[in-house]
């Protein structure tokens, strides 16, 4: 351990080194010390710091030999959700009063300095969110491992409301030149596409592409804040050959840029739009260009470090984050067979020690499949391993369960006849089930998702290999999500149980039994009010809305989807409104409900939910019948940024899908250590958390996950339970007739009929608990000490939902030698 004059020496250096860079970086500036200039020499003072970190890591991962019992881990995702650079990094480094200083100093603050800072548009949602938690424990618990992403230009977009319906425009994140990202000029790795296979003289097969493109890395680093570790996450761009000269010197400028804009448009969106042909191909090619840069990466680093092949799955773990990355199994199989020789059998162990499988739905039709046909002109040489795989597997399967033919058409790699989304009953390759045959190790990612994953969608497999399905609950990092964004709350609980629960979260459980202290209750609603006032300026600021402070903040923030069922709460704020103008003098407790999330771009019903947002808002917002009782806004263009600001802020915690499809969940988390109380379902993490903290802290209502499927099994109609609620029918019936669209009763027609007549996510039937837990809601909030008091109660259970537990249960069970032998 280092003395405590060598850690103020080395503190010391530190922020010296620091101000030097800083000072060299704004000298170079054209228009003197303004917040754009001070933010990037900011972060390239950082940065030189976090390289020298970086280049150190490297030095002892290498070092470690293969007798090391944690593999090093390749972690494959399509999104990274990372959010600000700098703040965390200042954090980290602990430099963030130095620069408040010298930032004062020129006339600047450092709070409008780290606005200027766009958030990276390197994800969407809850899955991105969680890889870029998980970079950060990575770094915390000093994990030899690289995460492995692609670097998009524009994102998934930016989210613009004009009259109430969702635009979408490029987010254009990189116009001032990320200056985080370190460029590996010398990391370059040609991905091929297209062509055909040929077979050589001694009968090898060569896959001979008929496009090569080049994947040059970009790094960005993620620091420990305990420690001088980093993690890396190393992001992909696709590097077209030059122009063609000749068509060029012929005026024919496109056909001379033609191989240069394919390249490109692998690296402008994350999730393009797959509902035309072309969609699906971009999508295909992202995901094979993701994984080959990747795996060669992986193999020309165990190569430098250990010189031969043959122990890389016992030194090594890949992890693919859903099932965007399963065609790596068929990637390694063909490096390891085509590239350097291995025989099959070998390259197969390899290969299923080394990957691994993390699930992230249980909805079917979110389990990516593609035409057979699109992998025969894309990639050629992977479908006839994946063939070669699947016909292994088969062999065994008749071996294991003879005569079964219906189990093997269930789990073979190959869909002989779907009639999915796509399908119109072509063959399709199911991505998932290769992601399950090549995996060691397979993992839902809350308890109850794990459990209904083997008893559903990958029941036949659980059957098969029972021994490879476990459970991990996701977590989420306190660093960013309680540390810096609820520094307030943060001093206040170092104030009464010591800082130790910034190094170990499990010791926020000390919170437990003080919560009832009314004093630190008192302290608590301060912080937490003046967490609402910097909301409310944001919301005034943005929309020119203002809330009161003083009332419930309710709020639902996550992707725009049907079964997140942000409906649900419009159905509330609807029946709320209507009971409001019937008595307005009756003694409510005022609320503000706040939701934000992006609908994808092609998924008209979510739109359609947006707009209805905005329109409720509209008639409610204007109503002074209401006033400040109750208040509807929707906040544009949702990232990690906005979220840092509205959670914090948030007395109540929307957590309400349909029991039995959200597989965990992380904002609930969130939420829940920034002592907001849930109301929720009885559905993915929200289980463990009610165990956590004691489920008579949380709201829970409606229908779990055994009554749902006896339900949808008894064959449900929505409309009798709309026809047996006055209040619910009141609310379907202003909808259809146009009370919050002028009139117009065509607007939302589709919207109802889906809820009278399918109502897939069971919105009807849940509706009555919901509003009655509501009123329970209503009743607490109303006593501000017990309010207090149950918000205390819920940070105190916090603890085992940190993304740190999380990371060290992954290398005891997946990521560990020892895990392989088990």
């Amino acid at each position: 351990m280092k003395k405590p004059t060598a850690l103020a020496a080395e503190d010391k250096a530190l922020r010296a080194a620091f101000e030097t860079a800083y000072e060299r970086e704004l000298a170079q500036s054209s228009h003197g010390a303004t917040p754009q200039a001070a933010l990037h020499a900011a972060a390239i003072a950082c940065r030189e710091t976090l390289a020298r970190r970086w280049a150190q890591t490297q030095v002892e991962d290498a070092a470690r030999g293969d007798k090391a019992p944690v593999r090093r881990v390749h972690y494959l995702s399509m999104e990274f959700l990372m959010g600000r650079a700098l703040s965390n990094a200042l954090a980290a480094l602990k430099l963030a009063a130095p620069l408040d200083a010298r930032l004062a100093e020129q006339g600047l603050s450092l709070g409008d300095v780290l606005e200027r800072e766009p958030d990276a548009a390197l994800g969407n949602g809850g899955l991105g969110r969680l890889a870029a938690c998980f970079l950060d424990s990575f770094a915390e618990l000093e994990l030899p491992s690289f995460g492995y992403g692609l670097r998009y230009r524009y994102g998934m977009f930016t989210q613009l409301i004009q009259q109430g319906r969702q635009l979408e425009q490029p987010d254009d994140w990189m116009r001032d030149s990320p200056a985080w990202e370190l460029p590996r000029h010398d990391l370059r790795y040609a991905v091929g596409f297209g062509g055909r296979v040929e077979v050589d003289a001694s009968g090898v097969r060569r896959w001979m592409p008929a496009d090569r493109i080049e994947a040059q890395a970009f790094d960005f680093i993620v620091p420990a804040h305990h420690s001088q570790r980093v993690s890396t996450l190393r992001q992909w761009q696709a590097m077209a050959a030059p122009i063609e000269f000749k068509p060029f010197c012929d005026g024919n400028y496109a056909r001379a840029a033609r191989h240069q804009v394919l390249a490109d448009a692998l690296n402008w969106v994350l999730y393009p739009d797959d509902s035309t042909e072309a969609g699906r191909e971009l999508r295909l090619k992202q995901e094979a260009f993701l994984v080959s840069a990747s795996l060669q990466d992986l193999v020309a680093r165990h190569l430098r470090e250990f010189g031969s092949l043959h122990n890389l799955g016992r030194t090594n773990a890949i992890h693919l984050n859903d099932t965007h990355p399963a065609l790596a199994p068929a990637e390694l199989m063909r490096l390891l067979l085509d590239e350097h020789g291995l025989g099959w059998d070998e390259a197969w162990k390899i290969t299923r020690q080394a990957v691994a499988y993390t699930n992230h739905t249980l909805m079917p039709e979110a389990l990516e499949t593609w035409a057979v046909r699109m992998f025969e002109n894309l990639l050629p040489r992977h479908l006839e391993i994946i063939y070669e795989i699947n016909h292994r597997f088969l062999e065994e399967l008749k071996l294991r369960f003879p005569g079964d033919h219906a189990l093997a058409a269930r789990v073979s790699l190959i869909d002989e006849g779907s009639h999915g989304q796509h399908g119109h009953g072509e063959r399709r390759v199911r991505m998932a089930s290769l992601a399950l045959v090549a995996s060691h190790r397979v993992n839902g990612v809350a308890a109850l998702h794990s459990d209904l994953m083997v008893q559903t969608i990958f029941a036949d497999y659980a059957r098969i290999w029972p021994e490879r399905f476990h459970n991990v609950t996701n977590g989420v990092t306190p660093r960013r999500w309680l540390q810096q964004a609820n520094p307030a709350l943060s001093t206040l609980l170092d104030g009464r149980i010591g800082d130790g629960w910034r190094k170990d979260l499990a010791e926020l459980a000390e919170l437990k039994p003080l919560a009832a202290d009314r004093e630190l209750g008192a302290e608590f609603l301060a912080v937490k009010r003046a967490n609402k006032e910097r909301l409310a300026a944001v919301i005034r600021r943005e929309l020119g809305v203002s809330v009161n402070v003083d009332s419930l903040f309710d709020i639902q923030i996550k992707r725009i989807h049907e079964y997140k069922r942000q409906l649900l709460n419009l159905l509330h704020v609807i029946a709320r409104y209507q009971a409001i103008r019937d008595n307005p003098g009756a003694d409510w407790v005022p609320r503000t409900v706040i939701i934000a999330g992006k609908a994808a771009s092609a998924y008209q019903m979510a739109k359609s939910i947006v707009r209805l947002a905005h329109d409720v808002a509209r008639v409610i917002n204007s109503d002074p019948r209401v006033g400040d009782r109750l208040k509807l806004v929707f906040l544009p263009n949702y990232g990690v940024t906005l979220a840092e600001t509205i959670i914090p802020a948030a007395d109540l915690s929307e957590q309400i899908s349909t029991a039995g499809t959200e597989a965990s969940g992380t904002g609930n988390m969130k939420f829940g250590m920034n002592g907001a109380l849930t109301i929720g379902t009885w559905d993915g993490a929200n289980i463990e958390m009610a165990e956590a903290m004691g489920v008579e802290n949380m709201f829970v209502f409606g229908l779990r996950a055994d009554a749902v499927a006896r339900i949808k099994q008894l064959g449900y109609d929505p409309r009798l339970y709309v026809e047996e609620n006055r209040q619910l029918k009141r609310v379907i019936d202003a909808i259809a007739a146009g009370v919050f669209s002028n009139g117009d009763t065509e607007r939302y027609r589709s919207l109802v009929d889906s809820l009278l007549q399918r109502d897939v996510y069971l919105l009807m039937a849940d509706f009555a608990d919901y509003v009655a837990t509501q009123a329970k809601v209503d009743a607490l909030f109303a006593d501000r000490a017990a309010w207090g008091q149950r918000a205390l109660r819920n940070i105190a259970g916090m603890g085992p939902f940190s993304s740190d537990r999380t990371i060290a249960e992954y290398v005891d069970r997946v990521w560990s030698v020892k895990s392989l032998d088990s």
